[in-house]
């Protein structure tokens, strides 16, 4: 069975690749799970889309890593809106990829959400914080935000 990997399977691909697999792994196991879908033409399509964007999103080498890392130092203003109560606690939590296109609009670097790790689990209250951003396995960069209510 030919099939089209979504996200990334341990021992099999990354998202993005074609792969052959046995029809009962395929349609009792993948396909279920959202990690694949069915290999098309349409769907071939779909994925040089996906592997553009995961291009333009990718860090290239060291000297990009650093380049990337000089950039978010240099960065102000990155701001995540929130609702919350009038306590100032959230209503649900900060999640990566909020940081993410917060430092999109903020006219940083685009930054995967993966990569982004967050203290201590969840941000659930207001305030300023710091956050860690793998760029490459040498280089980390470090992203300043502070949270607010809307």
């Amino acid at each position: 069975m030919k099939l089209i990997l979504t996200a990334a399977v341990e021992k099999l691909g990354e998202p993005g690749d074609i792969v052959e697999v046995k029809n009962g792994y395929g349609r009792n196991y993948l396909l279920p799970r959202g990690l694949a879908i069915v290999a098309t033409r349409g769907a071939e399509k779909e994925i040089e889309e996906i592997k553009r964007a995961q291009d333009a999103r990718a860090i290239r080498d060291l000297d990009h890593a650093h380049e990337v890392r000089q950039q978010l130092d240099g960065l102000e203003g990155v701001t995540v809106k929130v609702k919350t109560s009038e306590k100032g606690k959230l209503f649900g939590s900060v999640k990566t990829g909020d940081i993410a296109d917060a430092v999109k609009a903020a006219n940083g670097p685009t930054l995967d959400k993966r990569n982004i790790e967050l203290p201590k689990g969840y941000i659930t209250t207001t305030g300023n914080y710091q956050v860690i951003v793998k760029l490459h396995p040498e280089v980390n960069g470090k992203v300043n935000f502070s949270v607010v209510a809307e």
